[in-house]
């Protein structure tokens, strides 16, 4: 999604500055759409001073921060280890953190800015399995509010986008598809693209959502909006007939 985001944010006239920790993928993207480049580990404070001042000498100022740096692995909370738990947390939700406190100076220089945090469907409602996850998710729609309110007096806004099932690199490893049909359990019956956040990032970021801060907007297809099952399949597409139940089936 990072990658969807700075292609977005360029093609909008924005001069970006992309960071990773993966210095070849990042580089690649900077050259594509024309940015800079920062090898960055979101989870070190030094090097995010390192970035917020690569911004401002090369273009003069800061407007904008996406926080999309994530990981994500898939335990019970029985069976998910401290340290990973821990590491999870330290991306996910300490690297937001350090970036919100990072960019408060130089926006405030600028007269103001917004800052975008990525967090899921996961920080919405509790989905099994996601123990460190979601709790570092359900963190970063909190401190976006809380960030919203002590940041409005710099004219800098704050606000979470909360995508669904997307098809990325990350997701394709546990089964994400494109294509109609392939996640019925969301209203759009599909899973996302990468583009399609991307889209409500850079609106937030825009000074078309100047009067929307603390914020939070799920991108997920109507994943979380309600049970889709009640209303059976979409018109075309033949219902699955109930499994026959044998003798046995106490249901």
């Amino acid at each position: 999604m990072g990658a969807a985001t700075a292609r977005r944010c360029a093609a909008g006239g924005a001069r970006v500055v992309l960071t990773d920790v993966l210095t070849e993928e990042g580089t690649a993207t900077a050259k594509e759409v024309g940015g800079t480049f920062v090898p960055h580990d979101v989870t070190d404070p030094g090097q995010w001073d390192t970035v917020v001042a690569a911004a401002v000498e090369a273009y003069g100022r800061l407007d904008g921060l996406v926080n999309n740096a994530g990981i994500a692995t898939a335990h019970t909370i029985e069976q998910q280890s401290l340290d990973d738990f821990e590491r999870v947390l330290r991306v996910n939700l300490v690297g937001v953190f350090l970036g919100l406190k990072s960019v408060v100076a130089a926006m405030r220089a600028s007269g103001g800015g917004a800052v975008v945090n990525l967090s899921s469907v996961a920080g919405l409602t509790a989905l099994p399995g996601t123990g460190g996850y979601g709790a570092s998710k359900w963190g970063v729609r909190g401190l976006t509010k809380i960030a919203a309110l002590e940041f409005a007096r710099d004219r800098i806004r704050v606000n979470s986008v909360h995508p669904g099932m997307i098809v990325t690199p990350m997701t394709t490893a546990f089964g994400a598809v494109s294509g109609e049909g392939t996640f019925p359990l969301a209203a759009a019956g599909r899973w996302g693209e990468p583009e399609e956040v991307a889209e409500a990032i850079v609106f937030l970021l825009s000074d078309a959502a100047s009067y929307v801060t603390g914020a939070e907007l799920a991108i997920d297809g109507g994943w979380t909006a309600g049970e889709t099952a009640l209303l059976g399949p979409p018109p075309g597409r033949a219902a699955t007939a109930p499994e026959e139940k044998g003798a046995g089936d106490g249901r």
